[in-house]
């Protein structure tokens, strides 16, 4: 019985001889490939704003926090249920991250407790269309226009995802895309980034460069965050793979809905496509021994995403109440719905659950 990971790379033929390409016209750093890596992107995902390629989610983030003069003495409103990159990004350019809560039917920011937390010190707030599911961006659009403050997304898990009809990374004054390996697409390494505007799109390219336009004319402190023509290449290919890829995962997550007991299974919002990043159940009851049967005695993976918050982890260590948060990260499990399952893969993840639940484990 093989084991079934909870998330998979997939890497073919058509990426590994794009990266031999690469290699064989002797352009690896930032070039054509990166260029058009990111006007595809651009265009595929029918984003309506040009596009800057990055070397890792992280990078784009913290740039496009920068090139929308974010900085020290400022606020970001954040959730703490999310990956510690969030917070991190805010906090390198001398911003507060400040958390606030999520609620409980999407795992998203709820727009009551943005608008709770907003100060004097406010400039914006980064909703994260967590686990692939659109944060509620018209209320959160709403919220941010009334106060004067900027929208930042974090579509790091959110490729193709929507909400009435928008795509996610069309919102805000920026949003990041992560190419992470595991994510619903990869470059292999990497982040893409959609500006709203030619300003923050022509500072994003200053920052990752050294702050140069033109080489050794440096405009602004820069730092080398750039994407190579190798992780473009492979981008590339991805991008005309990822359309069926998440309907796969649709799939894949219809069916586990349909045939789990025991667990609350996830939501998807009227007007929201999904893309299923991560198939996230509850578990009310022993959601870490769960996980543990479930490896040891059906070799199914599972991933626990996220069990410390933000707001409890050493960097920050802040003192605020955040219930939804808090139980989301006992009782959040999350299990395999990559595009590479097979039906009999399907199967004995709800055959594994459904018999740990009716045990009691």
């Amino acid at each position: 019985m093989d084991f079934i990971p909870p998330a998979k790379p997939l890497i073919g033929d058509e990426e590994r001889a794009a990266v031999d390409r690469v290699m064989r016209s002797g352009m690896i750093a930032q070039g054509p490939e990166v260029a058009a890596f990111e006007q595809e992107f651009a265009e595929h995902f029918g984003l309506g704003r040009s596009c800057v390629a990055v070397n890792s989610g992280t990078s784009g983030q913290h740039l496009g926090l920068l090139s929308c003069g974010v900085g020290p003495g400022d606020e970001v409103i954040v959730p703490s249920f999310t990956f510690a990159a969030t917070a991190n990004s805010v906090a390198l350019t001398g911003a507060t991250p400040v958390f606030a809560d999520i609620d409980a039917d999407d795992f998203c920011l709820s727009p009551e407790a943005v608008e709770a937390a907003i100060t004097d010190r406010t400039v914006g707030v980064m909703p994260v269309h967590l686990y692939g599911h659109p944060a509620k961006m018209d209320r959160i659009m709403d919220i941010a226009q009334r106060h004067g403050i900027q929208v930042f997304e974090d579509a790091a898990q959110a490729h193709g995802a929507s909400l009435h009809g928008t795509p996610v990374g069309a919102f805000g004054s920026f949003a990041m895309f992560s190419l992470y390996p595991t994510k619903n697409m990869t470059s292999g390494e990497g982040g893409m980034v959609s500006a709203a505007n030619p300003d923050v799109e022509r500072l994003m390219r200053l920052y990752r460069n050294q702050g140069m336009e033109k080489q050794y004319h440096n405009e602004v402190v820069g730092l080398n965050n750039r994407m190579t023509d190798i992780h473009a290449a492979i981008g590339r290919v991805q991008l005309t793979k990822v359309d069926a890829w998440n309907e796969a995962r649709r799939r894949n997550a219809a069916f586990l809905t349909e045939h789990l007991e025991g667990v609350i299974t996830p939501t998807v919002a009227d007007g929201a496509v999904h893309v299923f990043h991560q198939y996230t159940v509850r578990v009310q009851d022993d959601r870490d021994g769960m996980s543990q049967a479930l490896r040891d005695e059906h070799n199914v993976g599972s991933g626990m995403f996220y069990p410390v918050p933000n707001h409890r982890l050493a960097p920050f260590s802040v003192d605020v109440d955040l219930p939804e948060t808090e139980k989301a990260a006992a009782e959040c499990l999350s299990l395999p719905v990559h595009p590479s399952l097979s039906s009999e893969d399907l199967e004995r993840i709800v055959t594994g659950v459904n018999a740990l639940v009716k045990a009691g484990v």
